[in-house]
């Protein structure tokens, strides 16, 4: 199962991942350059408009509630009209949403716009992942899912300065001037890529299809046992990006230390991702959703006991190497578990499982520390790297699944 100009794929001896790098990742790298320019302003740009602080703090997590939503419907929507198209939609959809942005007087209206990210994010990524799945050969998945979640990260890690000439020269408008040329971008390199049409396509396009709920019910084991840690992993990665700055002001650092030990453990953590990929294709899913968790788990459960600059960054940096080697991992086990016969529908019934993780772990963390303290909400997330480490070694595979 590989990838050909023509839509068909050729042998798989012959693929290579470096041959397909710019039609297969870039506009990956470009639709995270797009929503890495934004991320930062989102809230300051609803102050702007009049929103409060906790009105503004809701209309950010509408990107997570859109994405949400999106989920089955977006499976249905690539199912009915192509990967290629889904993803062109995708990005048409981002800049119709940037336009609101700019175009915003209301907080109301902003937070339309916002939703409307969510709700692209979706369609692109769940689009672009089964494109993937069809494309590259089994024993070079997890290179290319990791790959793909290395290049969605590289591109949130640098749309922050890409968009900063911008806001210099525009105010907040420039960030989603930057941010409408890079989804431009990115579905213009989606236009461009063949649809393709594989053995597996082929031979089971005209086998029937369940309902949603008759899918669910026929894969239930899968999503309550690798479905549910796969939605644990998903609340840590979402939990580590608030614990962080937040442990940071407990101890009395400032705003600027904050920023370098956030930004050291993104860079950690973006070095990682073929690495990891390739041990998963070669040894197995289980040589990294392991050590993964493991680390992660520690490294926060570590987090309450430091107590200056040195050691908080320390222990970020090897909280980055956990997040680092897990890089695909979620989009990885999903492609895994999915049925040829109906790839794209599994794939957004897992991604809302996965979704629900990253939207519980915030309020698991808020619940928490409200009731108890911030140290202990932040060792009870940690709890959960090694709940999700027992689920792996307890139901993953512990070869490839092409060995």
């Amino acid at each position: 199962m590989v990838i050909a100009t023509c839509g068909v794929p050729p042998s798989s001896d012959s693929f290579s991942l470096a041959r397909i790098a710019l039609p297969a990742f870039g506009p990956s790298l470009l639709f995270g350059l797009g929503e890495g320019a934004i991320y930062p302003v989102l809230a300051l740009s609803a102050r702007d408009l009049g929103a409060s602080s906790a009105l503004a703090g809701l209309i950010v997590a509408l990107i997570g509630i859109g994405s949400m939503m999106a989920n089955l419907p977006a499976a249905m929507l690539a199912n009915r009209y192509g990967e290629r198209r889904a993803m062109v939609g995708a990005s048409l959809l981002c800049m119709a949403a940037m336009a609101l942005c700019l175009a915003a007087r209301t907080p109301w209206v902003f937070g339309l716009g916002v939703l409307m990210i969510g709700l692209a994010s979706s369609i692109f990524l769940l689009a672009r992942q089964t494109y993937l799945i069809e494309a590259v050969p089994v024993h070079m998945r997890a290179r290319a899912m990791s790959t793909l979640g290395g290049t969605m990260r590289v591109g949130l890690f640098a749309g922050p300065f890409v968009s900063a000439g911008l806001i210099h020269l525009m105010g907040l408008q420039g960030a989603y001037w930057a941010a409408l040329l890079a989804f431009l971008g990115a579905g213009l390199l989606a236009l461009a890529v063949p649809d393709l049409e594989t053995r597996d396509r082929i031979a089971h396009r005209n086998a029937p299809h369940l309902s949603l709920a008759g899918l669910a019910r026929a894969h239930a084991g899968i999503f309550l046992t690798l479905g549910v840690a796969t939605a644990l992993v998903s609340a840590i990665r979402a939990c580590r990006q608030i614990v962080i700055p937040l442990w940071a002001d407990e101890i009395g650092l400032e705003a600027t230390a904050t920023a370098l030990i956030y930004g050291i453990m993104g860079g950690v953590d973006m070095l990682l991702f073929y690495p990891a990929g390739r041990i998963m294709d070669l040894r197995g899913r289980l040589w990294v959703a392991l050590p993964s968790m493991l680390i992660m788990g520690a490294s926060l459960i570590a987090i309450p006991w430091t107590a200056g600059f040195s050691a908080l960054l320390a222990v970020s940096m090897i909280l980055g190497v956990g997040n680092g080697i897990g890089s695909g991992i979620i989009m990885t086990i999903g492609a895994d578990a999915s049925p040829a016969t109906d790839r794209t529908r599994f794939l957004g019934i897992w991604r809302l499982i996965t979704d629900l993780g990253g939207g519980g772990g915030p309020l698991l963390l808020s619940g928490v520390t409200a009731a108890l303290s911030l140290a202990s909400g932040i060792t009870a997330i940690g709890a959960l790297g090694f709940i999700a480490a027992w689920m792996f070694w307890r139901w993953l595979p512990r070869t490839p699944p092409f060995s």
